[in-house]
C-alpha cells in the first residue's frame, strides 16, 4: 500500500464507512438484553432506528465527500459496498428473528438477499475482467425504498403507537423494493452474462 493510500485510510469519507460497519452490531445489540435474550422494547426499537438512520446518512456522504475532496481510496472502494450489504443483510436477519418479517413476507427478504449475493459475485467476476457495471437510477430508487422499509420495520410496533400502520407500510415497501430488486438484478445479470459468454 502506497503512503498516499495509507493516509487516505483515515480520511473522513473512510471514517464514515467504518462507522457504518460499526453501526451493524450496535443495532443488533439494541435488541438483546445483557443475558443475551432477544427483547422487544420501544426504547430498543427507537434506538435501533436512530443508529440505522445515521448509518444510512453516512452511506451518502462517504462517497460524495470522497469524490468532492478527491479522497477516493482503494480501501473505501472495497469497504463501501461491504458496509451496505452488511447493514441490509444483518437487519433483515434481525427482523426475521423478531418476526417483524414472517410468513410469506420472508420471501421479500430472501429475494433482496439473493440479489445482493448475486450482484456481489458478478461485480467481483467482472472486476477481474476490468469491466464495470454502472449503478442505474432505478437501482438507486430501489436502495432508497429498501432503506425506508427497513427503518419502518425496525421501529415496528413502537412506531405504530405514534402513527398507525407503520409496520404495514414497512412490509409494503419491502415488497416494492423486492420487486424492483428482481428487475434490476436481472438487468445486472443479463449485462454480466454478455461478458461471460463473450469471454
Amino acid at each position: 500500500m502506497s503512503s498516499t493510500q495509507k493516509s487516505l485510510a483515515y480520511s473522513i469519507p473512510n471514517l464514515l464507512t467504518y462507522a457504518r460497519i460499526l453501526a451493524v452490531p450496535l443495532i443488533v445489540l439494541c435488541f438483546f438484553s445483557f443475558k443475551g435474550e432477544l427483547r422487544d422494547s420501544d426504547f430498543a426499537r427507537w434506538s435501533a432506528l436512530v443508529i440505522f438512520v445515521v448509518a444510512s446518512i453516512t452511506d451518502f456522504f462517504d462517497g460524495y465527500l470522497a469524490r468532492k475532496w478527491k479522497q477516493v481510496s482503494n480501501i473505501g472502494r472495497m469497504l463501501d459496498p461491504i458496509a451496505d450489504k452488511l447493514l441490509v443483510s444483518v437487519i433483515l436477519l434481525l427482523l426475521a428473528a423478531t418476526q417483524d418479517i414472517a410468513g410469506f413476507s420472508l420471501w421479500a427478504g430472501v429475494i433482496i438477499l439473493c440479489r445482493e449475493i448475486l450482484v456481489s459475485g458478478l461485480r467481483e467476476y467482472l472486476a477481474a475482467l476490468q469491466v464495470s457495471v454502472p449503478v442505474t437510477v432505478l437501482a438507486k430508487w430501489k436502495t432508497t425504498i429498501q432503506m425506508i422499509a427497513l427503518g419502518l420495520l425496525l421501529v415496528g410496533p413502537a412506531g405504530d403507537k405514534v402513527l398507525p400502520f407503520v409496520s404495514e407500510a414497512g412490509i409494503l415497501m419491502l415488497w416494492l423494493a423486492a420487486l424492483i430488486t428482481l428487475y434490476t438484478g436481472w438487468d445486472y445479470f443479463r449485462a454480466g452474462l454478455k461478458h461471460v459468454f463473450d469471454d
